[in-house]
């Protein structure tokens, strides 16, 4: 299949560049754009989930987060807050699909192993599976050691396509574990701040780029990859759904 490929932030926003995944997905949906694998280094940002703005702390996380420099943003797949900054790396799945949404289960796990095997390449005890007590809990997030958090995955389907995305830490296990530290606790969420590691940490040496090269050539085993950019029409759309997206 052939595929865009997108990679770079949509802009300083950190609001934009969440906004940007959902207008991709709305665009391949109706046709006016190819699918595209989107890759880039997000500003420091707190995604909540949907569920947790009806938690009496909701107003409070989202200050702990401004506090903490990062800008706090509701995204619009599932799951509990996460925390990522330039020291982690969004990968953006944009595929065209029937009407049914089936097959979430099988992507999660597929991508998650594919992830998983790219990281042992780079040296890390990467394991598929949930850590007890991680943040944003998910049965094919991908671990170190079965001890630590390094990627966690959400998805959202629509009629005519689905967006898989996800978060790799790289170099940030501090500044995320402290600020997730207090959001939790103004959620009134439990979690093991212990848990939150970074692929770094698991093989010293290993930075961005090459976290970078080595998930995308695992996209380029599936996709026929042509580099690409956002556009008048891209940024249009996310400036349409931006209010969606901030808390």
């Amino acid at each position: 299949m052939d595929v865009d490929l997108v990679e770079g932030s949509a802009g300083p926003d950190p609001l934009l560049d969440v906004a940007m995944a959902h207008a991709l997905l709305d665009l391949v949906a109706d046709g006016r754009r190819r699918p595209v694998v989107r890759c880039y280094r997000p500003h420091a940002t707190v995604a909540f989930g949907r569920r947790d703005r009806f938690l009496d702390g909701f107003a409070a996380a989202v200050a702990v987060a401004r506090r903490h420099g990062f800008a706090p943003v509701i995204r619009g797949a599932g799951g509990r807050a996460a925390a990522y900054d330039e020291g982690c790396l969004i990968f953006d799945e944009v595929m065209t699909a029937g009407e049914s949404s089936g097959g979430i289960r099988e992507r999660f796990a597929a991508d998650a192993r594919r992830q998983a095997g790219a990281l042992r390449e780079l040296g890390v005890d990467a394991r598929v599976g949930e850590v007890r007590g991680e943040y944003c809990p998910g049965e094919f997030s991908v671990n170190a050691r079965g001890r630590v958090k390094l990627i966690g995955a959400a998805e959202r389907v629509i009629r005519g396509a689905w967006l898989h995305s996800s978060v790799v830490v790289v170099e940030s296990a501090t500044a995320i574990r402290e600020v997730l530290i207090e959001t939790y606790a103004a959620l009134g969420l439990d979690w093991d701040p212990d848990t939150t590691g970074a692929v770094a940490h698991e093989a010293p040496g290993v930075g961005l780029d090459d976290v970078r090269r080595a998930l995308l050539d695992i996209y380029a085993t599936s996709y026929a990859l042509s580099p690409a950019s956002l556009g008048e029409v891209e940024l249009a759309r996310a400036g349409e759904l931006l209010e969606r997206h901030r808390p």
